[in-house]
C-alpha cells in the first residue's frame, strides 16, 4: 500500500508520532495544514513534502476514522 511506503511510525522521530517518510514533518501538522486552510501545494512549498505525501496522510487519517468504533449516544 502506498500510504505505507510514505507514512512511518519511529520511536526515535517526533516521538513515535506518524510522520512522513524521511522527513520529521508529522502526519498531524499536514492535516491541521489542510484544516486551516493550507492548499496541498502550500503544504508541499512550506514543509517539503510532496502532493503524494499529503494525500498518504489523508489516508492515512482516513483509515484511523474507519477502523474506530462507533457507539450510537442513548436517546
Amino acid at each position: 500500500m502506498e500510504m505505507c511506503d510514505r507514512i512511518i511510525i519511529d520511536p526515535a522521530i517526533q516521538h513515535g508520532k506518524p510522520v512522513i517518510r524521511g522527513t520529521r514533518v508529522p502526519v498531524e501538522r499536514v492535516l491541521g495544514g489542510l484544516a486551516s486552510g493550507m492548499t496541498p501545494a502550500q503544504m508541499v512549498h512550506e514543509y517539503g513534502v510532496t502532493e503524494a505525501d499529503v494525500r498518504a496522510a489523508l489516508r492515512y487519517a482516513e483509515q484511523l476514522v474507519s477502523a474506530e468504533a462507533h457507539h450510537p449516544l442513548p436517546a
